[in-house]
């Protein structure tokens, strides 16, 4: 009896092992099939590959399969969303390769919603595009597609600002507009009155009209009249956005702009198009790489033992790197309050200018521009007091 109660102890033993085999057994091959179905998933853009080559009123496309890269389907369609709509929806989900330009942002939202994955390329990075003698609409579309096929890399994938940022960002797109027409019909009025011998005296652009109506002369009177009211009327616009910016930093984005706002030179303007450029600081792994992305580093043109130094690369959004420049100017300038980024500076422009280079002061400002850029990203990640002068054991420069 103890015998057979010790068999069947014995019998029961593997029973249960093989009972735990194959559960285990089970899972892993349910986790297998679900490895393959998410591979195939991630995988199904990336079998069929169209280019569409943005244009004003139609765009031209191009379908090709990736293994191969063989033309399926050519076409044109209208750039518009009903057009667009009609002509993609339902289509099954694939990659769709666009450049940057006036339509890219809301077409790509509006593939994005019909399930298909959008790459912006960087239409400044793409010469093969850009430069070819044979271009047109339709060969576009094919390189497009064909590079969209090969390796992603080779884009340049951009990133793509919500809707909601882009609306904001455009509100200083139109005050920067104002400005630089501001700056344009002064200088018109300016030129107007050297070419009759005269000259109006320096001023700051708030008190412009004011100053030039007592210091026109009489025979110029009539004919830059109409010219003072319009920037009469454009001073008033400017002022109303200044006011729904200082507003913006004032609610909407006010942790991200009472961080930027602690260094003296940046002002509301800068702060608001800084956050709204960036838009998710967590995107950069590091701060400095911020310089970079805004196109404040210099190019560079090694081949063997020539290593010529250049200017700064440009990249990236145009308004955001001025502003920045200009931010600079104030901090080297005579209104600049000490801290160790002027310090940082002013030395700068001395050491150009004991090698006897010409535009100490504009090197300077671009390379103050840049480390501007990365503190502000660092306030903003860490939320942190500004400090101007952290390093207290350096000797104050003078004046400039």
């Amino acid at each position: 009896m103890n015998a057979l109660k010790g068999a069947e102890k014995k019998g029961a033993g593997p029973m249960k092992k093989n009972s735990k085999n194959e559960t285990s057994k089970s899972k892993r091959e349910m986790k297998k099939v679900a490895e393959l179905q998410a591979g195939l998933e991630a995988r199904e853009a990336n079998t069929v590959v169209m280019g569409i080559d943005l244009g004003d009123r139609t765009s031209a496309y191009c379908v090709r399969l990736t293994l191969g890269e063989q033309i399926v389907k050519e076409g044109t369609v209208g750039t518009t969303a009903t057009a667009i709509l009609e002509a993609f929806q339902g289509l099954r989900r694939q990659r769709v390769v666009i450049e940057t330009g006036t339509h890219s942002r809301w077409v790509a939202q509006l593939l994005e919603l019909m399930g298909h994955e959008v790459i912006v390329a960087n239409a400044r990075k793409l010469k093969l595009i850009s430069e070819n003698n044979q271009k047109s609409d339709k060969v576009d579309a094919r390189l497009l597609s064909q590079l969209g096929c090969r390796n992603v890399d080779w884009l340049h994938p951009v990133y793509q600002r919500s809707e909601e940022s882009q609306v904001d960002l455009m509100l200083l797109r139109a005050r920067q507009a104002l400005v630089d027409t501001r700056t344009a019909l002064i200088n018109h009025v300016r030129g107007t009155v050297k070419s009759f011998g005269s000259r109006l005296p320096k001023c700051g652009t708030e008190r412009f009209v004011e100053v030039a109506r007592e210091e026109l002369p009489e025979a110029l009177k009539p004919a830059l009249s109409g010219v003072l009211a319009t920037l009469e009327e454009v001073d008033e616009q400017i002022y109303g956005y200044d006011c729904q910016i200082e507003h913006l930093c004032d609610t909407k984005h006010k942790d991200a702009a009472k961080c930027l706002l602690q260094v003296n030179g940046v002002g509301p303007v800068t702060a608001l198009t800084y956050v709204l450029t960036i838009e998710d600081k967590d995107r950069f792994e590091k701060s400095r790489d911020v310089g970079p992305y805004l196109g404040l580093v210099p190019k560079k043109r090694q081949s063997g033992a020539r290593d010529p130094q250049l200017g700064i690369s440009k990249a990236g959004d145009e308004m955001m790197r001025k502003l920045l420049v200009n931010c600079a100017h104030h901090i080297l300038g005579y209104k600049g309050q000490d801290s160790d980024l002027r310090r940082w500076g002013l030395e700068l422009v001395r050491a150009v200018e004991r090698k006897g280079k010409q535009g100490a002061r504009k090197l300077a400002a671009a390379a103050v521009g840049r480390k501007l850029a990365v503190l502000l990203h660092r306030l903003w990640v860490t939320g942190a007091k500004y400090e101007p002068l952290r390093n207290r054991g350096a000797q104050q420069a003078p004046a400039a």
